[in-house]
């Protein structure tokens, strides 16, 4: 597991990233401790416990204890919550700090279920939320083009019968290989990622070349029409291995690598754009 230090207004969040879940962890006590201005956050977050148990909300309560880091620099056991159950516990927190957090919460609950009524909406708040971002238009535009190719990938792998999830990861890696010579993960790795999107950090070329690999891949299963797991692989290497050729091609005319450690976003900043504040960077323990 990889040890982080967050900060929110100076207050540190201890923090663990679990390389096999893919999800990061962090001290239910330091939270409670940053938002609820308590002078006893441990004492605080047992009272609390129990009454979420009490209230019959097992998403929080029946969370995980892990090693950490305490004050005295020894390696302790405490309660951890992965994402998901930290937007559970805040909303559970009656204090001025959490709020903010609150009603980013309610907003995204009424934009999720806006865009259910009108799909088109998710498309132009795609759209304004990577120009706040301060990704240029061309990047954007093909953005927006390689989720819909992505989308017809997907499209042709239920009609071929993968099942989503944990298949749907198993092929992605499989082209990702082919055309670029690294798994996913070692390719979130190379660019120092964690839980962001690999495409959100991509440059331009990187994700036409992304595109365009699983594009190809799409052609040819509509052209084998494979059935099950292990024959999608076969074409998933396939168009994987096409696009490969052309990176190699690319590689050698320009003398430069394709594939770079650039990435565009710092995702650390999401909770302190939620507080109208730039969050520090995270330090690293």
């Amino acid at each position: 597991m990889l040890d982080n230090i967050q900060k929110f207004e100076d207050k540190k969040i201890r923090s663990l990233w679990n390389e096999d879940s893919q999800e990061w962890y962090f001290s239910i006590v330091d939270v409670v401790g940053a938002l609820s201005e308590s002078p006893n956050p441990q004492v605080y977050w047992r009272v609390l416990k129990k009454r979420l148990k009490d209230e019959g909300n097992e998403s929080v309560t029946n969370c995980n204890a892990l090693k950490m880091k305490a004050a005295d620099g020894k390696m302790r056991q405490t309660d951890v919550a992965n994402m998901e159950q930290l937007f559970r516990l805040i909303q559970s927190i009656p204090s001025s700090k959490a709020e903010p957090f609150k009603q980013w919460l309610a907003a995204l609950g009424r934009e999720r279920i806006e865009e259910t009524l009108d799909p088109e909406l998710s498309i132009d708040r795609a759209l304004e939320t990577y120009l706040k971002k301060g990704y240029s238009r061309d990047w954007i535009n093909q953005r927006l083009q390689a989720i819909q190719v992505r989308k017809e990938l997907t499209d042709e792998w239920d009609d071929r019968g993968v099942q989503k999830g944990k298949e749907y990861a198993i092929l992605t890696d499989e082209i990702t290989r082919a055309w670029a010579g690294l798994s996913t993960r070692d390719y979130k790795k190379l660019k120092g990622l964690t839980k962001e999107s690999l495409r959100d950090n991509m440059t331009t070329l990187e994700l036409v070349l992304n595109m365009l690999a699983e594009a190809t891949t799409t052609e040819i299963s509509k052209a084998k029409q494979p059935e099950g797991l292990d024959a999608n692989r076969m074409v998933a290497r396939e168009g994987g291995s096409i696009v490969g050729e052309t990176r190699k091609n690319i590689e050698q005319a320009s003398g430069r690598p394709v594939i770079t450690g650039e990435n565009a976003l710092d995702f650390t900043e999401v909770m302190g754009q939620v507080l109208g504040e730039k969050m520090p960077p995270n330090e690293q323990t």
